[in-house]
């Protein structure tokens, strides 16, 4: 068997695919009405948050930003500006590896710190890559330069970690993720089945 199971596989599959054609869709929108990035990173990072809880190896979080890049590519190839939230998927795959899935996804409240921080601090780098290389330089001034773009992207990031951090832990209650085994989700079941 593979790094990746079937199921892996299709986690990365859906959540690069839904991350592209929503960024796709709606953030154009929301970015010319408002002049902020915030929809991209809410998108980006909730769908960042969902994969790296259901997958739990190193590397699937980097795929999801590389076949989301492409997506984002062939539905809108003026969109280099992407190429920060690819760099951005990278870090994050890293720094949730750094943690640890374990660490990360013990408790809700180990879910929301760490989710929220590792989302933060990847949207600021995909912050830091825009404002630096894609943004013109009277847009980037509106905001404080290449430091405030970033800055935005970082709330951007707390606002998709907090939200997919939340999704993830309504989703643990109901779905078994990887590394669970089946007899262990019996055993819980019989033990409330008789608790009650």
């Amino acid at each position: 068997m593979g790094y990746f199971n079937s199921r892996d596989i299709a986690a990365i599959a859906l959540f690069a695919a839904l991350w592209a054609v929503l960024n796709s869709l709606f953030s154009p929108i929301f970015f010319r009405i408002f002049g902020l990035p915030f929809l991209c990173d809410l998108i980006g990072f909730t769908a960042l948050t969902i994969s790296v809880w259901w997958t739990k190896k190193l590397g699937a979080i980097t795929m999801v930003g590389i076949i989301a890049t492409i997506i984002n590519f062939i539905l809108n190839p003026g969109a280099v500006h992407f190429l920060g939230f690819t760099a951005a998927s990278v870090v994050f795959d890293a720094l949730a590896r750094f943690v640890g899935y374990q660490n990360s996804f013990r408790s809700s409240i180990c879910t929301m710190i760490s989710m929220t921080a590792i989302s933060t601090l990847s949207a600021t780098v995909a912050g830091l890559i825009i404002g630096t290389f894609f943004m013109a330089a009277p847009a980037l001034s509106k905001w404080g330069g290449v430091m405030g773009w970033a800055i935005l992207h970082g709330v951007g990031g707390v606002i998709g970690g907090i939200i997919g951090a939340n999704l993830v832990i309504a989703l643990s209650s109901r779905i078994a993720p990887t590394g669970v085994k089946k007899q262990e989700i019996k055993d819980t079941t019989s033990k409330k089945q008789t608790e009650t």
